[in-house]
C-alpha cells in the first residue's frame, strides 16, 4: 500500500503524491532543477543544503545509486519532488535504488505530481519555501511549517558544511574520452590549498589532476595558516546558502589577494567578488542545470555550464579600473566570471568540474596551473 506525500509551499500552494524515501518531515527552499541524468551528483551536491529539490526530468532513479557518483559522503538536499519516481533500477553500475540511497539519510520523496506546474510557479513567483512530509502530516501544518522557515536571504550556511579538520586529497579523474579537456599531470608539481566552503568531490579530482597535492582546509581557516602551508595557488570552493554573512572568510580572503593565485568557483567566486569591494543580490528563482549558456568574452565561444546557486555578484558594484568582466550569462545576462587585471586571481559563477555534465570549461582548471606557473617563475 502506497504511502501519502504532502509538499506545501509558503504561500498555501499545495501538492499531494506517493511517498518514497524516508518517512519524514523537512522544509526548505524550494528550487527546481533541469538537468536531465546526474540526479546522484544533485543528491550529494553540498550547495543544496536547505533546498527542496524538484528535477524537470520526469524519470528518475532509472538507473539507482552506487558508490563512484556521490559529490559528497552524503546527501545534502532537504527533500525531493519529482514527476516519476522509479525504485526498480536498470543499470550495471547500481548498487541500491535511489530510493534506498535517500531513505538511509533520512531524506523524504514525493512523486506523482504535477512537477511542470510546480515549476511553472517557480519560475513566475520565484523559490519559495515549502515543508515536505512523508509521515502525516495535514497540508495545513505544512505550510505553516513552510512559513516559519528562515529564507535563504542572510544564511549562513557553508560554515554547516565545512570540514572540521584539515585533510589531503589526492585522488584524479578516471581516464576519459578525447573529448577531455584535462591532460592528466605528475602529481607534486603543485601544492594548491583548498578552502571548503561545500567542495565537490570532482572538483578535489580536477585540481589533482592538473598536478596539485591538494589540502582541504576548513572554511574559517585564517589566511596565515593558509600561507604557511607555502601553497602555489589557493582555490575557493562552491558551496551553499547566502555568501553576504560569510564576512570572517571573506576578511581572510582579502589577505590573500595579491600573495598567491586565487581561483574560485560558484560561492568562491561570490565571495571574491566580495573581497574585492563588490556586492550581491538574490536570484528569483536561481541557476540550477547542466545546460546553461555562458559566453567567455575573450574567446567569443559559448560553453554550455553546469550551474547551482541562487546569489549572483552585482557587476555594477565592481570598480572596472580593476576588474575584468570575462563571462557572462546568455539567459538572463548576469556575470558569471572574472579576473583582476593586475592581481593573479580569477572565478567563475559556474562549476567547470561539471559532474554529471558537459566538459566544455574544464579548461579553467588548466588556466589556473598556468597562473600558478607563471606567478612562481
Amino acid at each position: 500500500m502506497s504511502r501519502q506525500a504532502i509538499l506545501a509551499l509558503e504561500d498555501g500552494t499545495v501538492f499531494r503524491g506517493e511517498a518514497f524515501g524516508a518517512e519524514a518531515v523537512r522544509t526548505g527552499e524550494v528550487v527546481f532543477n533541469t538537468a536531465i541524468t546526474g540526479y546522484q551528483e544533485v543528491f550529494t551536491d553540498p550547495s543544496y543544503t536547505g533546498q527542496i529539490v524538484v528535477l524537470t526530468y520526469p524519470h528518475i532513479g532509472n538507473y539507482g545509486a552506487n558508490s563512484s557518483d556521490s559529490e559528497a559522503r552524503r546527501p545534502y538536499i532537504e527533500g525531493l519532488a519529482v514527476r516519476d519516481f522509479n525504485v526498480t533500477p536498470s543499470n550495471w553500475r547500481a548498487e541500491m535504488s535511489a530510493d534506498e540511497f535517500l531513505r538511509r539519510d533520512g531524506i523524504p520523496v514525493i512523486s506523482g505530481i504535477d512537477a511542470r506546474a510546480l515549476v511553472r510557479k517557480l519560475r513566475t513567483q520565484g523559490a519559495m519555501r515549502g515543508a515536505l512530509s512523508t509521515a502525516g502530516h495535514s497540508a495545513e501544518e505544512l505550510v505553516e511549517m513552510a512559513r516559519r522557515t528562515p529564507p535563504m536571504a542572510g544564511l549562513d550556511l557553508a560554515t554547516r558544511v565545512t570540514t572540521a579538520e584539515r585533510y589531503e586529497w589526492t585522488e584524479k579523474l578516471a581516464p576519459c574520452s578525447p573529448s577531455e579537456h584535462i591532460g592528466l599531470q605528475p602529481a607534486g608539481e603543485f601544492r594548491v590549498v583548498a578552502y571548503d566552503f561545500g567542495i565537490k568531490h570532482n572538483i578535489l579530482r580536477c585540481l589533482a589532476s592538473i598536478g596539485a597535492r591538494v589540502a582541504v582546509v576548513p572554511a574559517s581557516t585564517p589566511a596565515e595558516d593558509v600561507l604557511a602551508l607555502k601553497p602555489h595557488g589557493v582555490f575557493l570552493s562552491n558551496g551553499p546558502g547566502d555568501p553576504e554573512p560569510l564576512e570572517g572568510p571573506v576578511r581572510e580572503i582579502r589577505k590573500l589577494l595579491g600573495r598567491v593565485p586565487v581561483f574560485g568557483i560558484c560561492l568562491g567566486h561570490q565571495l571574491l567578488g566580495l573581497a574585492l569591494g563588490g556586492r550581491t543580490f538574490k536570484l528569483k528563482f536561481g541557476h540550477h542545470g547542466i545546460n546553461h549558456p555562458v559566453l567567455h568574452y575573450r574567446t567569443n565561444r559559448v560553453e554550455i555550464t553546469v550551474q547551482n546557486h541562487g546569489f549572483c555578484v552585482d557587476p555594477d558594484s565592481l570598480n572596472a579600473n580593476e576588474i575584468e568582466l570575462t563571462h557572462i550569462n546568455l539567459n538572463d545576462q548576469t556575470l558569471e566570471g572574472l579576473r583582476h587585471r593586475s592581481l593573479p586571481l580569477f572565478c567563475v559563477q559556474y562549476h567547470p568540474e561539471a559532474a554529471a555534465g558537459p566538459h566544455d570549461s574544464r579548461y579553467l582548471f588548466e588556466d589556473f596551473a598556468a597562473l600558478m606557473k607563471e606567478f612562481h617563475q
